[in-house]
């Protein structure tokens, strides 16, 4: 009986613990309807995904997107402008609900944050002139005599650094800068993902800007911190209903020039 009492007791002191109002589960959907706002992370160098036009305003796919989720959602948008390297420290110290910027989902970031089904899909490689010969099969051999920029970190850089040791990567501090070394013939060429290339072949008409080396297709996720399951449920309800009545493909159209088949989870 002494011992039932006891083991009574220390059941009791856990339950109370873990229900004391500043240790009670977390429920960033009820939080986001109860404050009325969605705080997005959003790039604004890396166009089409998210960037700033003329009039000094975040545009974009990402920035079409988010407008879209916050007004299914009823609530206030707010865009809140991050970095490739801080996009996901952002979504972990809580300075933003969601993520919305041409995330790639990887097991790494898995262990980190949760993502959402796909809402578009790009292909990951290196692209630069008519000079370079075009890769014929899955090996980069063809890039092995040339320079690549690439933005320091990311999934392309990782993936050439691990895969292509022979080729050499000229890396920067981000997307816009690598761009610009090969623009200005600083390098060969350069990795980033069909998207970002598209974009920087229409700014750039004069410019050869073709597909060298194809690493492989990308989809992109929204982020979320572990353990959100009711607002991740709902995201992704959410890019299903858009995507059934079209307006995923509008979007996609728009900033893409093609509408497209996404993967999923």
């Amino acid at each position: 009986m002494r011992r039932l009492k006891s083991l009574f007791a220390i059941a009791t002191t856990a339950l109370a613990v873990l229900t004391a109002p500043g240790l009670a589960s977390a429920d960033k959907l009820k939080d986001v309807l109860g404050a009325g706002r969605l705080r997005v992370g959003i790039l604004t160098d890396a166009a089409p995904w998210g960037f700033k036009d003329d009039k000094g305003e975040i545009a974009g796919l990402d920035a079409d997107l988010a407008k879209l989720i916050a007004a299914d959602m009823g609530v206030k948008l707010e865009l809140v402008p991050v970095t490739g390297a801080a996009r996901i420290p952002s979504l972990l110290s809580d300075k933003i609900d969601v993520l919305i910027a041409g995330l790639g989902a990887t097991p790494e970031r898995a262990q980190q944050i949760m993502f959402s089904q796909p809402y578009a899909v790009v292909n990951l490689g290196v692209y630069g002139p008519k000079s370079i010969a075009a890769a014929t099969g899955k090996k980069a051999e063809n890039l092995e005599r040339h320079t690549v920029a690439v933005a320091k970190g990311t999934t392309l850089d990782v993936w050439l650094t691990d895969n292509a040791p022979k080729v050499k990567l000229v890396r920067f501090e981000d997307t816009p800068a690598a761009i610009a070394a090969y623009l200005a013939g600083q390098a060969d060429s350069f990795a980033e993902n069909s998207a970002i290339a598209l974009k920087v072949k229409e700014q750039n008409p004069t410019k050869e800007v073709e597909l060298k080396f194809l690493i492989r297709q990308s989809p992109a996720h929204i982020g979320l911190r572990q353990g959100e399951q009711n607002l991740l449920n709902w995201i992704n309800t959410a890019l299903f209903t858009n995507k059934l009545n079209g307006k995923l493909g509008e979007l996609q159209l728009k900033w893409f020039k093609e509408e497209q088949s996404l993967p999923t989870l």
